[in-house]
């Protein structure tokens, strides 16, 4: 067993108290007031992510907008790209052509080439500034949800 197995094998037997003192040995900080289980999990996060190493940023960013929108009492629905799943395959058809394109783990697809937005996509789709949710039918276009709340 590694070092890291015996440390998440003992988190369950774990007093409180013990838990509180582990979260200071992992974070540098006093221990939030939360129950044992979500001490647990932050514990084992940590340790986690010093060996494994830390969220992808596009994912730390969409953790953020999500928090943002709890602080704000907005709904947590979100038709962002970054919720498709790898392996999605997007169609469209643009000015009589049908583009098809792949989500990848950091990315998507399209031409046998790599993009880091579905923007970039767009883009390139139509030779113009497009947002890609909207032009893949991921979100709608913004006029058209105002006129329909009229």
């Amino acid at each position: 067993m590694t070092s890291l197995e015996q440390q998440l094998a003992e988190l369950p037997g774990m007093s409180p108290a013990q838990l509180r003192a582990k979260w200071r040995d992992c974070w540098r900080k006093p221990a939030p007031d939360i129950g044992p289980d979500l001490l647990r999990r932050g514990i084992a996060w940590k340790l986690q992510s010093r060996v494994y190493g830390e969220l992808p940023r596009h994912i730390e960013r969409e953790l953020e907008r999500a928090a943002q929108r709890l602080r704000r009492g907005d709904e947590l629905i979100s038709t962002s790209p970054s919720s498709l799943k790898t392996g999605t395959r997007l169609v469209r058809e643009w000015q009589g052509r049908v583009h098809h394109v792949l989500v990848l783990d950091e990315g998507y697809e399209y031409d046998a080439r790599c993009f880091s937005s579905l923007t970039q996509v767009a883009t390139a789709i139509t030779g113009t500034h497009w947002s890609g949710p909207t032009f893949f039918g991921l979100r709608k276009h913004k006029s058209v949800s105002r006129r329909a709340q009229t």
